[in-house]
């Protein structure tokens, strides 16, 4: 049963920026895009490497490891090596905090 879990405090996240979290037991990436927070695994579907490593430009997160690169509001692939997109999770804001929703 998927359940909401609390991952980060109000304005963790500022626009521009990725914060690492843990929800259910997964590694999550959060990432504000001009305000609006997208959550999506944290590990590159290529070769498993963490994405909090990696670069955002824009709306575009680019893998440390060999540089595939997904759309972080869709989590699709962009550019290889990678071929499958992110898992994305549903965020939601409430007054005490970013919440996640987990299996």
């Amino acid at each position: 049963m998927a359940d909401w879990e609390w991952v980060a405090d109000n304005g963790a996240v500022a626009p521009g920026t990725m914060l690492a979290v843990r929800a259910g037991g997964q590694n999550v990436l959060l990432v504000n895009i001009d305000g609006t927070l997208y959550a999506m695994s944290d590990f590159c579907t290529h070769s498993k490497c963490f994405l909090h490593n990696g670069k955002l430009k824009g709306k575009v997160l680019v893998c440390p490891c060999h540089f595939a690169e997904f759309d972080v509001t869709t989590g699709a692939v962009l550019a290889p090596p990678a071929k499958t997109a992110l898992p994305m999770f549903q965020v939601k804001v409430e007054s005490d905090g970013v919440y996640v929703l987990v299996e």
